[in-house]
């Protein structure tokens, strides 16, 4: 059995930081939990609770520091992408329209073995997903 209860956030940087906390906060309803401005030390971030215990950690950076390219699959860094859990089918049905209704770049929900998944591409360019499990009855 595993030894956690699962991820507490994920950590990403933008160029354009009030751009990307007002996609979640609009498409998502994610709320600032904490907002913290740039010191010598460090960048402007802000901290959004995306709910269920999650959390995304956002900082600005200059263009020049962001390694890979968001675009491309497999150039995107470390960390390929995310993937936001929805409670059900219904709400990942509606998260859709909430993502078209923000700007994002939406693709057609589609079955991933157990999963119901949906790729977007937010206003920074990078693919993310949101999921739920396939509930069978």
């Amino acid at each position: 059995m595993a030894r956690t209860t699962g991820f507490d956030h994920v950590a990403t940087v933008t160029t354009d930081l009030d751009r990307i906390v007002a996609f979640y906060q609009h498409a998502f309803d994610a709320q600032i939990t904490f907002e913290m401005a740039a010191t010598p030390a460090h960048p402007r971030m802000v901290i959004l609770n995306l709910g269920g215990g999650s959390a995304l950690n956002i900082t600005e950076q200059a263009a020049s520091t962001i390694a890979g390219d968001r675009a491309k699959p497999g150039g995107r860094g470390p960390i390929d992408h995310y993937g936001i859990a929805m409670a059900s089918r219904a709400d990942l049905d509606d998260m859709r329209q909430r993502l078209t209704a923000a700007g994002a770049d939406v693709g057609d929900v589609q079955r991933l073995g157990d999963t119901w998944s949906l790729f977007f591409r937010d206003p920074d360019g990078m693919e993310l997903e949101v999921c739920t499990p396939v509930k069978t009855s």
